[in-house]
């Protein structure tokens, strides 16, 4: 059995966020400010709101610096030290000093949070030391966000909405927004135009839109439909939002290995590919239309329209 201090840094693992990146668990398992119905290690055990200390900064760094050493010596590549427990990182009051301890590994940090506790300054302040960070905005609709969230009872949406364009304004490093999208709840048009609005006036480096892809909190969660997805991503590209989508299919993606189909799946699992865009691959690689009409009959390939022009977009079989 491993210690609790065995358990603080874990990885490399690979991201395409961030490459090779080196977890931190600064939080214990599970402590957070919300209990998201889809969160994929369950329901939250202690929700609050309260900042405090988990483990001294000098125990954090410890723990990565030997972990750093570790992947060094096994010549590991480490990209990022990523600030990712089982929790909500920044209910730890000592998170921005830990960012200061672990720059002299001359690392680049990143921290995923939910955004919850954004409004608070101090944690702006902390958030700011970060060179990479990624906040969570899965609605602007009090009554969605309550639903999808299940919030901790003293959080404010329009607090945490107004602490993140704050927070955008003022931070030097890259930002991004990830969005996790639920059939029957935020996936609609009304609700993703409100979160695009919202996100456009924010000007991330990028956009990502997520979808459960593990077992969730509650069994009732299920992800949207294919052509709601490509839906979802052509209205933040048309507002100018560089756009993503997280389902599931990290592996090798963008990269092309000479297996035209491969790569075809690779591209779709995180980018739609318009039908010319589809066309104009496969004359590079001297194909024709029968390798997406083999893909679709395979059901390894879908097709969806969106103002009138066809998309191609990975299958999602993990839905069975």
């Amino acid at each position: 059995m491993k210690n609790e201090m065995d358990m603080i840094a874990f990885g490399p693992v690979p991201s395409r966020r961030l490459g090779q990146s080196m977890g931190i668990n600064n939080i214990p398992p599970k402590i957070c400010t919300y209990s998201c119905v889809y969160c994929q290690i369950g329901r939250t055990l202690n929700m609050q709101v309260e900042r405090m200390e988990f483990y001294k900064p000098d125990e954090i760094f410890q723990a990565v610096e030997k972990k750093v050493k570790e992947a060094v010596e096994k010549r590991e590549a480490v990209d990022y030290l990523t600030f990712v427990p089982d929790g909500e990182p920044t209910l730890d009051i000592n998170i921005g000093r830990e960012i200061e301890l672990l720059k002299n590994l001359g690392l680049k940090i990143a921290v995923i949070t939910n955004s919850s506790l954004i409004w608070d300054e101090k944690v702006r302040s902390d958030c700011y030391k970060a060179d990479w960070i990624s906040v969570k905005i899965d609605a602007l609709t009090r009554d969605i966000w309550r639903e999808i969230d299940r919030p901790h009872g003293s959080l404010k949406l329009e607090k945490i909405l107004d602490g993140l364009s704050e927070f955008a304004r003022r931070f030097k490093g890259e930002m991004t927004t990830e969005t996790m999208l639920i059939q029957g709840i935020n996936d609609n048009i009304e609700q993703i135009e409100k979160i695009s609005d919202f996100i456009a006036g924010l000007k991330p480096a990028r956009s990502y839109i997520a979808i459960p892809t593990r077992p969730p909190a509650e069994k009732w969660v299920k992800p949207p439909a294919e052509n709601m997805i490509n839906m979802a991503v052509q209205i933040f590209k048309e507002k100018e939002i560089p756009t993503e989508y997280l389902i599931g299919y990290e592996g090798n993606a963008f990269a092309f290995t000479g297996n035209v189909e491969e790569d075809l799946l690779s591209i779709t699992s995180v980018h739609p590919m318009r039908e010319d865009q589809v066309r104009e691959f496969l004359d590079k690689a001297e194909k024709d239309w029968t390798v997406i009409q083999k893909l679709i009959s395979q059901d390894k390939l879908i097709e969806s329209e969106y103002k009138n022009k066809k998309f191609y977009t990975r299958k999602l079989h993990w839905r069975e």
